[in-house]
């Protein structure tokens, strides 16, 4: 965050990833930084409280008066009738702001920004984005909205000199601020990596969501980039985008940037990239899928062209090979000769689909079983109910948990597991519910530890949230 007087900054729901990563860029600028979340859990407390920032549990109106911040940063996840949120706004006794309108005042209003944005792979792009740039000897400052493991934290200030790459979500900032997070990003260069339906809480259709993305592009400098999927239906619609330059990326001839050549094994994947008809590189590496084979191009076009405008091509891809990816993203928990486990990051149908698509490619013979947790704003709805269903008909058998949060919404709107479970069965899935997590990880003990198996069974825990702990559970059984 630029210079400026040191300031008490208060954090309202400091533990979610983009919060709790803004709150360690304010105590690398000197802040004094402390905040609240109901629930305090790690990995984010851990790494908060060892950098000396100071965790309320729950939300107290008598304390935050008795603390007496000089700032407070209102998470999007607070709403009225938080006795914090309503002290603010009876007494105005503070100024109050959001995280996205705090990151524009203090850290991108001055610098290159590179914002990642997407219904899928954000994280990942953010991470490779800000991991190449430091691989070619550059110090980005970057905000990930995940646990990355390269580069080895989830933020950094970095140098004023060298681009910042900020992780940009279309959620809304704030309860009294509904435009899109990434509105607020100042992007020099933006990248789009995809565009679907999704966070039916906030927007009424696709059209809305792509009309959020045709404001995000219309901020970009005409000296700038828009850096998009070149493949993507859903993005065209955003036109001809005349007022900057545009550069798009994909499979298919007639892209700046092609991927080419994509192969999957279960050690490796391999593919290549083309620069406007003329070879860039060949990438064989560690990530799996063809999805972040797109990510690692649009990353490496991102930060190609913020460090040369002329063309992204003397980037070297080679750190690549060494690049580990984002924890919770197609993350190997456990791997026996018996048995595999990986948990993933996945609450919408494309990201179930692409995942499992992978799988079935690394894991060729594998007993391919697909555990999946109702637990984001819109999977927990109808609203992709049938496409669930799709994606989860590729695996050879399907445990559905506990809808979360299930008493929000109403019988008639709400994902119903059980008949997710009819469908699949009638296709010859084999499909189980059980009503609570907890009686779900007994039925997969049951069923997939007992007795030795005549093929390797993958386990794929796909959620948004901890799963109640029993992944953990899980992992150590299965051991």
């Amino acid at each position: 965050m630029r210079e400026q007087a040191e300031m008490k900054i208060y954090f309202m729901g400091i533990c979610g990833t983009a919060m709790g990563n803004a709150a360690l860029l304010a105590r690398a600028a000197g802040h004094e930084v402390l905040g609240a979340d109901t629930g305090v859990y790690p990995p984010m407390s851990t790494v908060l409280a060892a950098a000396g920032i100071t965790l309320h549990e729950g939300y107290d109106a008598a304390r935050l008066e008795r603390l007496n911040p000089d700032l407070v940063v209102i998470g999007n996840a607070m709403s009225r009738g938080n006795p914090e949120v309503e002290w603010l706004l009876d007494t105005r006794a503070r100024p109050f702001t959001s995280l996205p309108a705090l990151l524009h005042d203090s850290i991108l209003l001055r610098r290159r920004n590179i914002v990642i944005a997407g219904t899928h792979g954000k994280t990942t792009t953010t991470a490779l984005t800000a991991f190449l740039l430091r691989a070619a000897g550059r110090d980005p400052g970057f905000l990930i909205g995940g646990v990355p493991q390269d580069p080895p934290v989830g933020a950094h200030l970095g140098s004023q000199a060298d681009p910042f790459v900020i992780e940009g979500d279309e959620y809304d900032s704030a309860f009294f601020d509904k435009r899109s997070k990434f509105i607020h990003y100042a992007p020099h260069v933006a990248v789009l990596n995809n565009l679907e339906f999704d966070h039916a809480d906030i927007f009424r259709d696709l059209a809305d969501v792509q009309r959020t993305f045709a404001h995000f592009v219309r901020i970009v400098p005409r000296g700038g980039f828009v850096v998009m999927n070149g493949d993507d239906a859903n993005l065209r619609v955003l036109g001809a985008m005349g007022w900057t330059q545009v550069v798009r990326v994909g499979l298919a001839e007639g892209n700046d940037v092609r991927i080419t050549n994509f192969i999957e094994t279960p050690e490796a994947a391999e593919f290549q990239l083309a620069w406007r008809g003329a070879p860039w590189a060949k990438v064989r590496w560690g990530l799996h899928g063809l999805f972040n084979a797109r990510n690692a191009a649009m990353a490496a076009t991102a930060a190609g062209l913020a460090l040369n405008p002329a063309g992204p091509t003397g980037l070297d891809l080679s750190a690549l090979a060494g690049f580990r990816g984002v924890k919770r993203r197609q993350e190997i928990r456990l791997r026996t000769a018996q048995t595999v486990v990986i948990e993933d990051f996945g609450h919408h149908p494309t990201a179930l689909a692409e995942t499992l698509e992978s799988l079935r490619a690394r894991y060729p013979g594998a007993v391919l079983t697909a555990v999946f947790e109702a637990r984001s704003n819109t999977a927990r709805t109808k609203v992709m109910q049938a496409g669930f269903c799709r994606a989860l008909a590729m695996a050879d058998e399907v445990y559905l948990g506990a809808v979360s949060r299930a008493d929000k919404i109403p019988a008639d709107e709400r994902f119903d597991p059980e008949a997710v479970v009819q469908q699949l069965e009638a296709q010859g899935v084999g499909a189980r519910f059980a009503p609570t997590n907890r009686a779900l990880a007994e039925l997969l003990k049951i069923h997939t530890l007992d007795g030795t198996p005549a093929r390797i069974r993958l386990v794929v825990f796909f959620t948004n949230g901890n799963f109640d702990g029993i992944i953990d559970d899980y992992v150590a059984a299965a051991k």
